[in-house]
């Protein structure tokens, strides 16, 4: 077969017919990408008030959710007492509690709204009512519920006597001040992950601004010459294929609170990949594509990382299913350190390389001091072969039922309750229904002579990657 050097230099005839890259397991690839990441970096932020010029414009909500999921980089210490004086927390009357008399004279009125107590001081025999969240009067030390009280005397609009029907004890229904919050508690640890109650608690204590990781951007691009966008209408030729992997991918990052960047479609060239690669860096440090990274004459990838960008492959394949050719590089691009996660590009094998390199890796950029997938006990619905490698297996979980391990016990208060799996169905690579509603993914061990499936019942680790 005659061929030109130029052809025969870059052609298949001189692809590996083994792959170079030995298949580390989950835990080496694992460490490789935490010890290689490039760092996140911070920002001051208002903690919960809109810009002053767009304050006519004010959304509480859209302001609100713009913080939730941002970690905190430093401690926040509260500035003053909560509250700063004694306040009611209940609706009645403040009284004297060594006060003998059976009725009070109602003196006035102490509201929950900005003011200072008032200056009369509260004398044996009388009252002064009060509203939940009311500054204690002056003399005050003890509050009565309207409901333990019987009006005596009134005007036909205010009120003139009243009659207490309890014992009234020193402090009580009062708040001392700094009774939730006192000045120079901790209020907010560093690496705390901000939610609804945290900003609450920035929001009580006059916190104008704090300090926060920015939340990682990620550039996601698709590569492959049969790859249709997804938003294009024309009828697909023999050979073509929708892009899913971008769409959901990008899905995937926001939903984790990450920023998300379009990157495109790249065709299988090392120029266009070249090219498509040093686009993305211009938008963020760390890019995940898909395809390209398996043994194919069109799959440049790993080429285009190594020999075009100079980049160190810390991984080429990984020992797991699915997502054996999954490649993690490191390199440095207009003097900043820049990181690229290949994906195989068959739609469940991204997917789930995604949530298992990739958000954690985003999540650490981001602060979290807990970076990786919470871990559960499961118990199988139904039996499940192993396969050579280790398998991530898509599935549901459902309400606990006692776990076979412990239900054989003749002590039944030993018996422990454990949520069940079902399984998605088919666990192909490229079976996107597979995800579909999976809200866990099963750690399967690899096969063994003395273990080739495991049965009904079995208890096994699983990593929960959806709403519960």
């Amino acid at each position: 077969m005659s061929s030109s050097s130029s052809h025969v230099d870059n052609g298949v005839v001189h692809r590996h017919r083994i792959s170079p890259w030995p298949a580390v397991s989950m835990e080496e690839a694992m460490t490789s990408i935490e010890n290689s990441m490039p760092e996140g970096r911070c920002k001051f932020i208002p903690a919960t008030l809109a810009k002053p010029e767009r304050r006519r414009k004010f959304d509480r909500t859209t302001v609100i959710n713009v913080f939730i999921g941002h970690v905190l980089v430093s401690q926040v210490v509260a500035r003053s007492n909560v509250p700063e004086y004694h306040t009611s927390t209940k609706d009645g009357y403040a009284v004297i509690a060594a006060d003998p008399s059976p009725t009070r004279r109602v003196v006035g009125v102490q509201v929950a709204a900005p003011t200072t107590p008032d200056a009369h001081t509260l004398q044996l025999g009388e009252c002064i009512r009060v509203c939940t969240g009311s500054i204690l009067p002056h003399g005050a030390d003890a509050v009565v519920m309207v409901e333990n009280t019987i009006l005596v005397q009134h005007d036909g609009n205010e009120e003139g006597v009243i009659e207490v029907k309890t014992t009234v004890k020193k402090g009580q229904d009062v708040r001392l001040p700094g009774a939730d919050i006192k000045e120079g508690d901790v209020l907010l640890e560093a690496g705390t992950v901000l939610g609804p109650a945290e900003i609450g608690i920035l929001a009580s204590n006059a916190r104008r601004d704090i300090e926060v990781y920015r939340r990682p951007r990620v550039c996601v691009m698709s590569t492959g010459n049969e790859i249709l966008d997804c938003t294009m209408d024309e009828q697909l030729c023999p050979g073509q294929v929708r892009d899913s992997n971008r769409p959901q991918l990008m899905a995937l990052f926001r939903s984790r609170g990450f920023k998300p960047i379009d990157a495109g479609i790249v065709p299988d060239t090392r120029e266009h990949l070249l090219g498509g690669l040093i686009t993305a860096f211009r938008y963020s440090s760390v890019v995940v594509t898909t395809g390209g990274v398996s043994m194919g004459e069109k799959d440049l990838m790993k080429e285009v990382l190594e020999k075009d960008l100079k980049f160190k492959i810390h991984f080429g394949r990984v020992w797991m299913k699915p997502g054996l050719p999954a490649t993690f590089a490191t390199g440095m691009v207009d003097d900043l350190p820049c990181a690229v996660f290949a994906l195989p590009g068959n739609p469940v094998s991204s997917f789930v390389c995604a949530e298992l390199f990739a958000v954690p890796a985003l999540r650490k950029m981001g602060g979290y001091l807990k970076p990786h997938h919470t871990l559960i006990k499961v118990t199988l619905a139904n039996s499940l072969k192993l396969d050579s490698r280790p398998e991530y297996a898509r599935a549901i979980l459902r309400e606990p039922s006692a776990s076979s391990a412990s239900s054989s016990s003749s002590d039944s208060s030993s018996t422990v309750f454990l949520p069940t799996a079902y399984t998605t169905g088919t666990q192909c690579s490229s079976r996107l229904l597979s995800m579909a509603g999976g809200n866990l993914l099963l750690r399967l061990p690899a096969r063994s002579s003395e273990c080739t499936e495991l049965p009904a019942g079995t208890v096994i680790d699983a990593l929960v990657v959806g709403a519960l």
